[in-house]
């Protein structure tokens, strides 16, 4: 639980909320007791300039201070002050709670103190401190203390119940944010266990809508991968079985006696063995060129002589089916750095594969072109094309757009797969164009030597 990554956005998220609700109340807090205490002053300098006024108009009326400590009393009880008002010698004539009369004043607390001109002389002065007297018929106001802990208390419990609501939010946003997550985890493991149909729903069109975009596709590409492997075991044990079954059909015919050890059933047998090595081979280069351990021996070749070879290697094949085959070269093409006897199993291949989908009447083209630093080499046929369904399979291994032709027919399945390896280990693209029963096109590219 405390490695969850719910626990930790939670945390997080707790952590982020208090810290700012913290630090929000600490200003609120110290800006309110700043602004009760300038309200206080503010109320007191009012309260003392009534009382300062009040005397004042006291003293213009009378001509002096004979009779004021009733009026002192009363504006103490009024105003909840402890006043006290001395004369010019510092002796007390009037004291709201009626103790200092006729003493002498030094002030042992905190307050104010206002002197009275009249005339240019002094007559007296004013000391006024909040504290109202026991014998007044009325509570004594609330301390400054007393309300700044009110007003803590109620922003403890304030911080309190937003961080509940808060830590509250945070887990259900949590939750419905890591919600993805989850699918994604669960839909992982069981792919993990092989069952690559596995999809997730995720309706988002963020980060996590893109992150399941990308594991959809990823369990699409293995669901497929997964499917070619499985037909891929299944067609090389199919093109193993075929030839083997003939070979021990062969020898068991021998060794009943049912046939005699002539020329014809040697070479029968040997057409079997070789066919079988072909296979083995294909196979072994193919491994080779996907694991990227292909050894190439390249050097400055004449691309037009080796399309050539190619050419005149299925002159027979194509000849003997009615096939037409057209070579296009410029009069001038450039050196490639090139594998020859690679590059010439790659135009073979796609030759073989081409007359193979044609008919009397076709015809095949090659086409040689340079595209700045490439070669690029096309065949063209006008045979009966591929489906649109089958193009994006038509390089992977044993992959046979006619399930109908067998291996004597349609080949291996493998031609098309090495070419495109042996292009790619070259630095190279294949691609296809083709449209049902209006022919196809190969090509390919291939790096001009430096």
């Amino acid at each position: 639980m405390v490695h969850s990554l719910q626990f930790r956005l939670l945390l997080a998220f707790t952590l982020v909320v208090v810290v700012t609700i913290g630090v929000t109340f600490f200003f609120i807090y110290h800006t309110t007791r700043s602004e009760i205490g300038h309200f206080e002053e503010r109320v007191e300098d009012i309260r003392v300039g009534r009382i300062e006024f009040e005397l004042s108009r006291y003293y213009y009326q009378q001509g002096n201070w004979e009779g004021i400590q009733p009026l002192i009393e009363q504006w103490g009880n009024i105003h909840g002050q402890r006043i006290i008002l001395t004369d010019n010698q510092g002796m007390v004539i009037a004291d709201s709670q009626g103790e200092l009369l006729g003493e002498p004043y030094q002030p042992d607390a905190p307050g104010r103190a206002i002197s009275f001109l009249w005339g240019g002389d002094a007559i007296g002065t004013l000391y006024t401190r909040p504290e109202l007297s026991p014998q007044a018929g009325f509570p004594p106001p609330p301390s400054t203390p007393v309300l700044y802990l009110a007003i803590g208390r109620f922003f403890i419990w304030g911080g309190l119940i937003a961080v509940a609501i808060a830590v509250a939010l945070a887990f259900l946003l949590s939750r419905r944010t890591l919600a993805p997550v989850k699918a994604l985890t669960l839909a992982s493991e069981q792919l993990g266990r092989g069952d690559f149909s596995q999809r997730v729903q995720i309706k988002d069109r963020g980060e996590m809508g893109e992150l399941a975009r990308t594991f959809n596709s990823m369990a699409g590409d293995l669901e497929r991968a997964e499917k070619l492997r499985q037909n891929m075991v299944a067609d090389v044990a199919h093109e193993l079985r075929t030839p083997l079954s003939n070979i021990q059909g062969y020898l068991e015919a021998l060794r009943d006696g049912v046939m005699k050890p002539d020329k014809a059933a040697i070479r029968s047998l040997y057409e079997e063995a070789s066919l079988l090595s072909r296979l083995v081979d294909d196979l072994q280069e193919l491994s080779l060129a996907e694991a990227g351990e292909l050894k190439l021996v390249r050097r400055a070749e004449d691309i037009g002589e080796l399309i050539q070879q190619a050419v005149v290697a299925v002159e027979t094949q194509k000849k003997s089916q009615g096939v037409a085959l057209a070579v296009e070269l410029p009069e001038r093409l450039p050196p490639v750095n090139i594998d020859s006897r690679r590059i010439g199993e790659v135009l073979r291949n796609l030759l073989e594969n081409a007359v193979a989908h044609t008919g009397q009447g076709d015809t095949i083209t090659v086409v040689a072109r340079q595209l700045d630093k490439l070669v690029e080499i096309s065949v063209t046929d006008t045979g009966e094309g591929i489906p649109d369904k089958d193009l994006p399979n038509i390089f992977e291994r044993f992959y046979r757009v006619d399930k109908s032709r067998t291996r004597a027919t349609g080949g291996s399945g493998l031609g098309l797969t090495i070419a495109k390896r042996l292009v790619e280990a070259h630095g190279g693209q294949i691609e296809i164009q083709s449209e049902p029963r209006k022919g196809s096109r190969f090509a390919f590219t291939i790096p001009v030597s430096d």
